[in-house]
């Protein structure tokens, strides 16, 4: 009866009485209809359900509620993270208790179209502590932890047994035993990430909260006497010799864990011959192994400001399965014949044995495709390299035909020095190289799937969906209060429609902010076996085949073409227990890359407030990225993100414009609004608590209230 309740209550947008549900249902008996309110009980328990003030039941994904993780800042208000949608602001007098991890039930208060949804906490459907991290110190002669989340009010008791190697200052990891009241927990101390003093323990603390480790446990440690460090006569048999080959590898000049090395021809029929050679780490990380659980459970590697968290150990990232220079190594090749149109008309994908004649950097490599200068020891090279380069301009063009998205979103690199102090923050480079790997990439990606697809087996794929037409309308009606008006049909079924929109408002000032923007409104990439294509890239059918040393589902995809093609094993018995892992291992892996993620974004956040520590006083010109009732948030050319509070906001009284999304002073109508460039002073950051606050100097023009709506193009 469950699932009979549950289809009606999601076939329709609408509510039911329980009677009403009592007659679609068909119920006759008193049996029935008892076990009917027993299921609704239980449904509106685990929230797949809304039971309305008007006695209505409604499936929950179509109430006016939402259901999220909570991610709370040092600074008291906090942000519901969603999966498929924009994350909710709440302030921190609408937090209701929630912590972070917490999975909270929160109510849109604002009813603006605008980028920055805020909300309130009804209820905490759980509370997840995770891993307290924090200050071991002693308080009235009682051991107990500072956590370092500055929201977490509650007592912390340490067990006896766990304290006997931390002293004053230790920086430590705890584990939750239980609730002893509401303001009081029970927690046992599991590690000692070192003193709070030490370089690095301002990160390693961040990491630990996040769930990942930089310490591999020690039956790991064990299983990798039996790895080799180079590759064995044994380890070829059955394998293509590519070494032979001219192959080599292009990557960051500081990346030590190279997972992708690539070849070209071109072809008598004039066709070029692209080679991809991906690490084979499926070989070496097998189930059944302590190595292969570790690598699911951490999912992807966590790239930070200053080191990785590996998702595989160093002797593997960084030795056997790294595609180093000058030495065999194994991998599984995807071999591609590609015509003048960018096509892909031809493939063979294999085992192989290889050997990288040079690790190019993509600095030097620019050097060559966009200046023609020639760095020592590429001249051997310069003809494959311009070979690749006419490919690569071709797969982009076939993609951008189709009406792949570019968003161009700008990405900050933070330069610290060996004491883990910030020093600068620039933008990341991306030029001629990066954009070739990446249309290989994207090009090997896109074979593998189809090869496995169009053979109707259980297999993992990369998937984008097709954004929901409300939030298209929403950007469009906030370009709009910009005074842009976009020209054309928009059809949200074809991303060349939302390319269209990106390509008509390029050569605005604020196009930055905007293409920014355009890529909240589209639903988040994730993992399912279920392939509904990828639509920021226009691919009917995608995987990610190309990262096996960095994400755990490229390794899937690895151990299940050895299966499938290498191996032959198609049995019933094989597809029906891919069938049953696959689902889970996806959620795990898109449920890992979301914790990576908030990761990296709040070391990053750390490490930009301790830089602009450095800088107060100082002035800046930037531009206002948001705009919500507390104030203006304003982004730097080079990412920094701080906020204007609105108190702090001088000469005038302003209100929140909802309609327009902007700040208005109540006596001069001096208006604020995204888009708007305006010069800032910082007035306050914190390391400690992760905010950066600005104010805007006294003399900083914004545009007037009037503006004239102008055609785009």
């Amino acid at each position: 009866m469950k699932d009979r309740i549950l289809n009606v209550l999601k076939s329709q947008d609408k509510a039911f009485t329980a009677f009403e549900l009592k007659n679609v249902l068909g119920l006759d008996t008193t049996e029935e209809v008892k076990e009917m309110f027993s299921i609704l009980n239980e449904l509106e328990g685990n929230l797949s359900i809304y039971h309305t003030n008007k006695d209505k039941y409604m499936a929950f994904e179509y109430s006016h509620l939402k259901k999220g993780k909570i991610n709370v800042s040092e600074k008291g208000f906090g942000f519901v993270l969603m999966d498929n949608e924009e994350d909710i602001h709440v302030d921190n007098k609408y937090l209701n208790g929630a912590i972070t991890g917490d999975v909270v039930i929160v109510e849109i208060i604002n009813k603006s179209k605008g980028v920055k949804r805020e909300g309130r906490v009804l209820r905490i459907q759980s509370r997840n502590y995770g891993l307290l991290v924090g200050e071991y110190f002693y308080n009235e002669g009682k051991p107990t932890i500072k956590i370092n989340d500055k929201k977490f009010q509650q007592e912390v008791i340490l067990t006896k047994e766990s304290i006997t190697n931390a002293v004053d200052g230790h920086i430590v990891v705890a584990k939750v035993i239980k609730e002893l009241d509401r303001n009081t927990i029970l927690a046992e101390i599991t590690n000692i990430i070192g003193h709070k003093n030490d370089v690095g323990v301002d990160i390693e603390s961040i990491v630990y909260k996040h769930m990942f480790s930089p310490k591999f446990p020690d039956e790991v440690i064990e299983e990798l006497k039996d790895i080799p460090d180079e590759v064995r006569k044994e380890d070829k048999v059955g394998r293509k010799d590519l070494t032979s080959e001219i192959i080599f590898t292009i990557d960051g000049d500081d990346t030590k864990d190279i997972d992708d090395a690539i070849s070209i021809k071109k072809l008598n029929n004039g066709n070029y011959e692209l080679g991809v050679h991906i690490a084979d780490v499926s070989y070496y990380v097998k189930p059944g192994t302590k190595l292969y659980d570790e690598a699911y459970e951490r999912g992807t590697s966590v790239y930070l400001v200053d080191r990785v968290i590996p998702m595989l150990p160093h002797k593997l990232s960084n030795g056997i399965c790294s595609l180093n220079p000058n030495v065999e190594r194994l991998a599984q090749s995807c071999i591609m014949q590609i015509d003048s149109k960018g096509n892909v008309v031809e493939h063979e994908i294999f085992e192989s044995v290889i050997k990288s004649r040079i690790q190019m950097t993509y600095k030097k490599v620019n050097k060559w495709l966009e200046e023609g200068i020639v760095e020592n020891g590429y001249q051997e090279f310069t003809q494959n390299l311009t070979l690749m380069k006419e490919v690569a301009d071709l797969l982009r063009k076939n993609r951008e035909k189709r009406g792949a998205i570019d968003f161009e979103t700008d990405e900050a690199k933070i330069i610290s020095d060996e004491t883990g102090k910030p020093i600068d923050v620039i933008l990341r480079e991306r030029g001629a190289g990066e954009k070739m790997i990446e249309d290989f990439m994207i090009a090997a990606n896109e074979t593998v799937a189809s090869h496995v697809y169009y053979m109707s087996l259980p297999f993992i794929y990369r998937v984008h969906g097709t954004p929901k037409e409300e939030k298209i309308n929403d950007f469009l009606n906030f370009v709009s209060l910009l005074g842009y008006k976009i020209t054309g049909k928009v059809n949200i079924k074809y991303p060349s429609s939302i390319q269209n929109i990106l390509e008509q408002l390029k050569d605005k000032k604020e196009y930055k902010i905007l293409s920014s923007l355009m890529l909240r409104a589209m639903q988040k990439a994730v993992y399912q076996m279920d392939n509904i294509g990828h639509f920021g890239i226009a691919s009917k059918i995608y995987t990610h085949f190309t990262s096996p040393i960095r994400r755990f589902p490229d390794t899937t995809v690895h151990r299940l073409l050895r299966t499938y093609l290498y191996e032959n094993d198609q049995s019933k018995r094989t597809i029906d227990y891919f069938k049953e892992y696959l689902p889970v291992l996806a959620e795990h892996a898109s449920i890992k890359e979301r914790d990576a993620i908030e990761c990296e974004r709040e070391v990053e956040d750390m490490k930009m407030a301790e830089y602009m520590m450095f800088h107060i006083g100082e002035e800046f010109t930037g531009m206002i990225s948001g705009v919500t009732s507390f104030g203006l948030f304003v982004q730097l050319p080079n990412m920094i993100e701080g906020l204007v509070h609105i108190n702090d906001i001088k000469g005038d009284y302003y209100n929140y414009d909802e309609k327009s999304m902007s700040l208005v002073g109540q006596k001069t109508k001096t208006r604020y609004k995204i888009g708007d460039e305006i010069t800032v002073v910082c007035k306050r950051a914190s390391k400690d608590e992760s905010f950066i606050d600005f104010e805007i100097k006294k003399e900083s023009s914004v545009v007037d209230e009037e503006k004239e709506i102008k055609k785009v193009g």
